[in-house]
C-alpha cells in the first residue's frame, strides 16, 4: 500500500472508531510503521473523527518529525511496541470507556485483566497484563510497555486504555475492537457466576491458529 493510501487508511479509520464512541474529544491515537523504517501517526491534540490525510504526522525511524504537524505526545508507546514486535506494522491507543474501567478495578489479575469469555478474545487479543499507572506524557510508561511488548501485542495502561499493535492496521483495530467488547462483557457478567473457556479450550486455539 502507498504511503498516500495509508494516510486515508488512517484518517478513514479514525473516523470510524470516533463515530462508534470508542474515542472522543481528542482522545486516542494511531500509526503504521512504513517500509522505510518510518512512521505515519495521528497529531497531537487532534480528533481522529476529523484527521486531514496531509496533516498526519511523518516520523523518520528515529522519531525525528519530517513533516506534517507535531505528533501525538503518546508517541513513545507506539515506539516502544514496535521497538519490540518487528513484524507488527501498526499500533491503536485509546481510551475506550469498558477498557478503562477494568484498568480502574481494584485488584485485577496485573498478568492477565480480562478472562478468556469468548474464542474470539483469545485468538485477537491473548493475554492482556495491566501496565502501572504513569501520569500521560510520562516516559516512565514507556519503558513499562517495553518491558511487555516482546510477549505481549496487547497492554492495559492503568488508570488510561489500551493500546495494541498488530501486523496491519485492520489487525491492530480488530484487536482493538475484541479487548473493548470484551471488557464490556466482564462488566456486565461481574456479579453472575460466568464460564470462561477452559485452560484446555485455550490452549487447544492457540495450537490451531498458532498463537503465543
Amino acid at each position: 500500500m502507498t504511503e498516500s493510501a495509508l494516510r486515508d487508511k488512517i484518517c478513514r479509520v479514525g473516523e470510524s472508531l470516533f463515530r462508534r464512541g470508542l474515542t472522543f474529544g481528542s482522545t486516542g491515537n494511531i500509526s503504521v510503521r512504513l517500509t522505510d523504517g518510518g512512521f505515519l501517526m495521528t497529531p497531537t491534540n487532534a480528533s481522529l473523527g476529523e484527521l486531514d490525510p496531509a496533516r498526519l504526522s511523518r516520523l523518520d525511524a528515529a522519531g525525528n518529525l519530517l513533516s506534517g504537524d507535531k505528533p501525538t505526545k503518546e508517541a513513545f508507546l507506539h515506539r516502544a511496541m514496535y521497538g519490540q514486535r518487528a513484524g507488527d506494522h501498526a499500533v491503536v491507543h485509546l481510551h475506550s470507556t469498558h477498557s478503562v474501567a477494568v484498568s480502574c478495578i481494584h485488584g485485577i489479575d496485573h498478568h492477565d485483566c480480562l478472562p478468556p469469555l469468548t474464542a474470539y478474545y483469545v485468538m485477537r487479543v491473548g493475554r492482556l497484563p495491566l501496565v502501572p499507572y504513569y501520569p500521560p506524557g510520562d516516559e516512565s510508561l514507556a519503558h513499562a510497555v517495553e518491558k511487555l511488548a516482546g510477549d505481549h501485542h496487547a497492554v492495559l495502561l492503568s488508570n488510561h486504555g489500551p493500546v495494541v499493535s498488530g501486523t496491519s492496521l485492520d489487525n491492530a483495530t480488530y484487536a482493538t475492537e475484541e479487548l473493548e467488547e470484551t471488557a464490556k462483557l466482564f462488566l456486565l457478567l461481574r456479579g453472575e457466576t460466568t464460564r470462561p473457556l477452559t485452560p484446555e479450550q485455550v490452549d487447544d486455539l492457540r495450537r490451531r491458529h498458532q498463537l503465543r
